[in-house]
């Protein structure tokens, strides 16, 4: 049976770290099954832990419309990034939109949940709409659905689309894999006017115009948290 130090616990349920997980264990305020903790103490899932105290942090979370043109982080000297668009303190980008996208990012001080977002160990839907200067047939998008063998020995996970018409159509992916939809459409020769991410699991872009940004909060917030556990 699984085994987890108690700090290491009490540091990834409470978003504290290992250090400040264990003063709080020295000052006597770590239960484990109504019995207070010491330094090295290990607990199993049927355990029941508690922290006797509030924990106020000031993470803070933001859905971002990153506009078409903007990079997501810097990588010459003179370009413009997401953190230098948004006026909001302290907060970077989960995850990436190459230049040429557009759409949601997630916006946080919180560097817990990286690894969460996009560690390949971890599925979560995103899904992007894309518009099409070549016409699209769905036979195409029925062999993306499958999974398909791409240049350089890439094999994609199977994905959900919907067929839009014959100029759009919409992806949900569970894999972040680098340019992934544009080198799918290379494969058929569609050609792509305009690629948008319009949700990243329950998040959603929702009326966001470009370069604009809302506060995560309630429901929507307590959701992509207990899905990022």
């Amino acid at each position: 049976m699984t085994e987890t130090r108690i700090n290491k616990f009490l540091a990834e349920k409470y978003n504290l770290t290992r250090r400040n997980a264990d003063k709080r264990i020295e000052a006597g305020r770590v239960f484990i099954n109504d019995r207070k903790a010491v330094l090295g103490d290990k607990v199993k899932p049927m355990d029941k832990v508690e922290l006797r105290e509030k924990i106020k942090n000031d993470f803070s979370y933001y859905a971002y419309y990153k506009p078409r043109g903007l990079i997501t982080n810097k990588q010459k000297r003179g370009e413009k990034d997401v953190a230098d668009s948004v006026n909001i303190k302290g907060v970077f980008p989960i995850g990436r939109l190459d230049k040429d996208s557009e759409g949601l990012i997630l916006l946080t001080n919180n560097g817990r949940i990286t690894d969460r977002l996009l560690n390949p160990k971890y599925d979560h839907d995103k899904e992007y709409l894309v518009r099409t200067r070549t016409p699209i047939k769905e036979h195409q998008l029925k062999v993306m659905e499958r999974g398909m063998e791409l240049e350089g020995d890439l094999k994609t996970q199977p994905c959900k689309t919907k067929y839009l018409g014959e100029h759009a159509f919409s992806i949900i992916l569970s894999e972040g894999k680098k340019h992934q939809i544009r080198r799918m459409c290379d494969a058929f020769s569609i050609a792509i006017e305009s690629l948008k991410r319009i949700c990243v699991m329950n998040v959603e872009l929702g009326n966001l115009k470009p370069g604009q940004f809302r506060k995560l909060e309630g429901e929507e917030l307590k959701k992509l948290l207990k899905s990022l556990n």
